[in-house]
């Protein structure tokens, strides 16, 4: 079993949360809880490695990852 390394962006609106692996494109979930989107979010990478380990496609890793937030006043 090989262990890969997945960048994942959390975030919150009034629904709940939403995350993303920017790595594997349309890899995505929500959830009531962070804790709960965090178990989603791993079932749905697994899935999609799965699926393209599957495949034969590659696996894509992220070579650096840079997050910020910004404040504009419009």
């Amino acid at each position: 079993m090989k262990t890969y390394r997945f960048s994942v962006v959390v975030e919150k609106d009034e629904e709940g949360y939403f995350a993303f692996c920017p790595e594997l494109q349309g890899c995505y979930t929500q959830g009531d809880t962070y804790e709960e989107v965090l178990e989603n979010i791993k079932d749905a990478i697994r899935l999609h490695v799965n699926d393209r380990l599957d495949s034969g496609e590659k696996i894509p890793q992220a070579q650096s990852v840079s997050l910020t937030s910004l404040e504009l006043a419009v």
